[in-house]
């Protein structure tokens, strides 16, 4: 069998930023339309769903943070250049928009590497949705979350919002705010789980990195099996879901990693990881 992975450090893009660590394990996307609040296009939106299924076979990269340019992270889809040729498309079209967004949500959700959301300022609609879909969310005090969809005439079921949104915050907070279309502040969201923790504005995407490097530099196999058995079990019963762990970690527990972390802790020193 042929290895496909692929060096992700040099990857280019042409809708966002991209720049990863000199070791390659730690990569940062940045949205950098500030003047805009930093908005999705039609080939924003592509290319960044084409970029997290490419990471499936990723080399190098073992976490990602996701953050907005100019104090934003992302205010959703762009009015003039989605939602105005929105209005105007015929129902086959509309359905191909709405699963090439989802598809944006599964991408992330289905990478292995762990992805961390800095968010600040605002953070709404599609925007809300990718961090949403992230792993770990640090937020700013400024930081806004609206899943307004309800606020353009829509349902706040978009890009799975009415799954993933309660399985974060709670069935009843998620209500609230799929129907009302509000935004979350920072203090509710680091109060109900959204956020994991709130830095200030000039720390946060540090924070994030810090984050995503102590990740990259773990056990990071393992940590790509924590991700997909978080994401699996949602829909197991509890008899699926102690036997699917029994037979995750003991994959792990063949791992190099896990002899690794024995051996230095006999000698009294800290592992180094190599995730395999």
């Amino acid at each position: 069998m042929t290895d496909d992975r692929q060096p992700f450090q040099h990857y280019r893009s042409r809708h966002f930023g991209w720049r990863c660590s000199d070791d390659g394990r730690v990569a940062t996307v940045t949205l950098n339309r500030p003047e805009k609040k930093n908005p999705l296009t039609f080939e924003s939106y592509a290319e960044l769903r084409d970029l997290f299924f490419g990471l499936q076979h990723a080399s190098d990269v073992r976490s990602v943070v996701i953050a907005g340019e100019g104090g934003n992270f992302c205010s959703g889809g762009d009015v003039f250049e989605i939602i105005e040729p929105l209005t105007r498309m015929p129902a086959p079209e509309l359905l191909r928009f709405t699963r090439m967004t989802g598809d944006l949500v599964r991408a992330i959700k289905r990478a292995p590497q762990t992805v961390v959301a800095a968010v600040d300022g605002i953070c709404a609609g599609a925007g809300a949705m990718i961090a949403l879909a992230s792993d770990l969310r640090l937020g700013t005090p400024a930081a806004r979350t609206a899943f307004l969809f309800v606020r353009v005439g829509l349902a706040g079921a978009d890009m799975g919002a009415c799954g993933l949104l309660p399985r974060v915050i709670g069935q009843g907070r998620a209500a609230e705010l799929l129907y009302s279309g509000r935004a979350m502040t920072a203090e509710e969201g680091q109060q109900w789980g959204f956020f994991n923790a709130v830095h200030p504005r000039d720390a946060v995407v540090s924070a994030a990195q810090a984050l995503a490097r102590s990740l990259a530099d773990g056990p990071w196999f393992a940590h790509t099996v924590t991700k997909t058995m978080l994401n699996q079990e949602w829909a197991m019963g509890i008899d699926e879901i102690i036997e699917s762990e029994a037979q995750a970690q003991a994959l792990c527990m063949l791992t190099q990693d896990f002899k690794r972390a024995f051996d230095a802790f006999a000698a009294r020193q800290s592992p180094n990881f190599e995730g395999n």
